[in-house]
């Protein structure tokens, strides 16, 4: 039997995730669960975060057979992985400390610039894992770039000019703490649609770290091994994909492969209580 790999989501910007994943793991099975019926989570407390992400997770799991789980949420990764880990009894892995390992990769001064939601930010989650992997890490929440993206605004002047002042107003910021920041790293899944004007916005030499990418390569270091490709097989097959979403699943099915890079397919409506 091919493993499944669980993915999870506020919304549908950890689709962003879950493309990374087929990418480097398409003779994976699928199942991504968005919990669209109870977004944004940065609204809510830490412990009501933790009780929807928890539930998530033993939907994933019990109902969908997950052997691994991927938190594809920088909001439940920040608040809420131990709860989800203590829920379920299969790896899990969320997408802050992979974008951490990978900027301490990337990084020659030690020094980061973060850019998130502002419940991301407010955590402080990303900083904290900068500081285990020895960095120095500013933080700024960018607010309009997720309805942006959700616009389809990804490649508009208005979002490069949005994206050009909070960059300008994160790189005085870290001039004025006497900080050399050589990578940025993209703290929030809806970010990666618009690397391509990230690049074009930064500092000449600094680099973009998408932790989209950076979990899936984590992903795949950890439980890539036991996810073989069938027996023969030579070419990759194509993915095995299932979508849940507790709310607004036309929408999802709108706007989810303008994410995932390919149609989700039927997207089915589960509930998870209140």
């Amino acid at each position: 039997m091919t493993p499944t790999i669980g993915v999870f989501d506020s919304g549908f910007g950890g689709l962003t995730v879950l493309r990374a994943l087929i990418h480097r793991l398409p003779q994976a099975r699928f199942a991504f669960l968005g919990d669209t019926a109870r977004l944004p989570y940065g609204s809510k407390s830490r412990r009501t975060i933790a009780r929807y992400a928890a539930e998530s997770a033993q939907f994933l799991v019990r109902e969908q057979g997950a052997e691994f789980l991927v938190i594809a949420c920088n909001t439940a990764s920040a608040l809420a992985l131990d709860a989800i880990q203590d829920a379920v009894p299969v790896p899990v892995l969320g997408v802050i400390e992979p974008g951490a390992t990978a900027a301490r990769a990337a990084s020659r001064t030690g020094d980061v610039l973060v850019i998130a939601t502002d419940a991301t930010v407010q955590s402080h989650a990303y900083a904290a894992a900068c500081r285990t992997q020895g960095l120095r890490a500013l933080e700024k929440a960018c607010p309009l770039l997720v309805p942006l993206v959700e616009e389809g605004w990804i490649d508009h002047p208005v979002t490069a000019e949005v994206i050009r002042i909070y960059l300008d107003e994160l790189n005085a910021e870290a001039a004025a703490q006497g900080l050399d920041p050589d990578v940025l790293v993209l703290g929030c899944t809806h970010y990666p649609l618009l690397r391509p004007l990230m690049a074009r916005a930064v500092p000449a030499g600094m680099k973009v770290i998408d932790s989209a990418e950076a979990a899936a390569e984590a992903a795949l270091r950890q439980f890539g091994a036991r996810i073989a490709p069938p027996a023969g097989a030579t070419s990759a097959p194509e993915p095995i994909l299932r979508c849940f979403a507790t709310d607004s699943v036309d929408k999802f099915e709108r706007l989810g492969s303008r994410f995932l890079g390919r149609p989700t397919g039927k997207v089915e409506l589960v509930d998870l209580g209140g």
